[in-house]
């Protein structure tokens, strides 16, 4: 079997699929960059192979193309989302396109992953399947007034608002209403000279002309306003869960904790207990792992899904906040000795033994 991975060449993602390859017998994958893919140059896929489409993320130049862009955004900027998706829809119907011409094979449908991230298509697909999820307004506000009239006749008080497009909680508000006046928006958006920037530390606003002028910067490019799910807590902290799933089973899961509402690792949320976690939960963790296999159900065209799994406060109810086409880099967490990686690569050998789908 040969494996292409299309990617950024020297990446983590790319780096670490391609040693669990290795480490699985196969050959060393080749790599068709996004660069490659948007500027234009010819596609060279092998007949037969199959392909992993793997994050355009953390390159500033892909970046730039994608959202067909004169310059560079300032590293950290949060710009141009909407532009961002239809590059990447463009970019996936070129490889997708490639892939049919010369007989290779994806391992994830691209529709599906537009779905994933398109925040309220993804909610939208998961609603009707059945799937736990928060309420969400219905619509997309075009400002902050417009939200903030939608939040008085909602009655809602707190509500996460996200960017349609984003990842790794790039421009997300956990935004609380008080009461005479009172706002707190908990984000990791820097807001500096009418400009929005991502940073590795959480803020708090409490001015409700700052939380207009980070809303009114983001909503052109579209948000979604999910209701606030009170989590359930661990240690001192609120916590949910990364379920990785492969070829339809949950198979690796990291619990993520936090002392604010934003869990990301990233942002200050630390890896918590499973073992804690499943004793707190009881019975109700593994009714967890059931909305997970339903979740990847939704999205068969895809070896592996990233599903954030929100247990409510008492355990006893959850929900699903996102799903995620790249949500399998958990550096470092094993099961039974294997990272995501390895999991996804012996499924994939599985599937060409038993001549099923990828």
């Amino acid at each position: 079997m040969h494996v292409t991975v299309v990617g950024n060449p020297g990446s983590r993602r790319v780096t670490l699929f391609a040693a669990a390859a290795v480490r699985a017998g196969l050959a060393e994958p080749e790599i068709v960059s996004w660069r490659d893919v948007l500027s234009g140059v010819p596609l060279r896929l092998r007949p037969g192979a199959a392909v992993r489409v793997e994050s355009p993320g953390e390159d500033a130049e892909v970046d730039r193309l994608l959202r067909g862009a004169a310059a560079a955004a300032e590293p950290g900027e949060i710009v141009g989302g909407r532009a961002w998706y239809t590059g990447f829809a463009a970019a996936l119907d070129r490889v997708a396109d490639a892939a049919r011409d010369q007989g290779a094979h994806l391992l994830a449908d691209p529709a599906e992953i537009l779905v994933m991230f398109d925040k309220a298509a993804c909610h939208a697909r998961l609603l009707a399947a059945g799937i736990p999820v928060p309420a969400a307004l219905p619509g997309a506000p075009a400002s902050w007034a417009q939200l903030r009239s939608w939040l008085d006749e909602a009655g809602w008080r707190r509500v996460f608002v996200k960017p349609c497009h984003g990842s790794s909680a790039s421009g997300v508000i956990a935004l609380q209403l008080g009461s005479g006046g009172r706002i707190l928006a908990t984000t990791s958006v820097e807001l500096s000279g009418g400009r929005l920037f991502n940073s590795l530390r959480v803020r708090h606003y409490r001015d409700e002309r700052d939380v207009a002028a980070i809303v009114d910067r983001l909503a052109p490019d579209g948000l979604q306003v999910q209701r606030w799910l009170p989590k359930a807590g661990l240690d001192g902290r609120v916590v949910d869960l990364r379920v990785v799933t492969v070829a339809g089973e949950p198979s690796h899961v990291v619990v993520r904790g936090s002392r604010s509402p934003m869990t990301n690792l990233h942002l200050g949320g630390v890896r918590g207990d499973l073992c804690a976690l499943r004793a707190a939960a009881g019975r109700h963790y593994a009714e967890g792992l059931d909305t997970c296999r339903a979740v990847a159900a939704c999205f068969p065209g895809s070896l592996h899904t990233g599903v954030d799994l929100m247990f409510a406060a008492g355990w006893r109810s959850h929900g699903v906040a996102e799903v995620n086409a790249f949500g399998d880099l958990l550096p470092g967490l094993h099961v039974d000795g294997r990272d995501t990686y390895d999991a996804e690569v012996a499924a994939l050998l599985t599937c060409a033994r038993t001549g099923a789908s990828a």
